[in-house]
């Protein structure tokens, strides 16, 4: 297979992407949990990437050829929105975005829902711990979910001791 369709080239998005991010994150999550409500309209969820998103976060796409198959919306030591479509979860691309964030921040938190036993398998394998369980009641699905966080590790410096002598 040709190394130029199976690596994401990773793109910040702009304003002209968001219908399509939007996209992504609804196809990938009724994929994954199809019992979700559909509390918002398509039109509705763009919304929310382009006057919410987009000003207030970095928002990356991974690309294969010309189709967008992966989002990442991140800043201030949240992911707020992180989703690959169906047909290309499980190539490293979600670990890319999240390798992308990850370079810019030291500790990062995010929420994901309890049943949603793909993405806390992905958060728990790069790291993550689980720090809170929700009812759901404050989100607008109504669906128990799970605060996840990470931080950066110290590095760690050998000294060298004196040789004695």
């Amino acid at each position: 297979m040709d190394d130029a369709l199976t690596e994401p080239e990773i793109v910040a998005l702009t304003a002209d992407h968001m219908q399509a991010a939007a996209g992504i994150r609804r196809v990938a999550l009724w994929q994954r949990l199809p019992w979700l409500p559909d509390v918002h309209t398509p039109k509705e969820e763009e919304q929310y990437w382009r006057m919410h998103l987009l000003p207030n976060c970095s928002i990356l796409g991974a690309a294969m050829g010309n189709r967008l198959v992966g989002v990442i919306a991140y800043g201030d030591n949240w992911i707020e929105q992180l989703y690959v479509l169906p047909g290309f979860q499980g190539m490293g691309i979600g670990s890319s975005l999240l390798g992308c964030a990850r370079e810019e921040m030291n500790e990062i938190r995010l929420w994901t829902f309890k049943r949603n036993a793909g993405a806390r398998s992905f958060y728990e394998r790069h790291g993550f711990t689980a720090e809170k369980e929700t009812d759901g009641a404050d989100n607008e699905e109504r669906e128990p979910d799970v605060l996840y966080h990470w931080r950066r590790l110290p590095e760690v410096t050998p000294r060298l001791q004196p040789s004695g002598g």
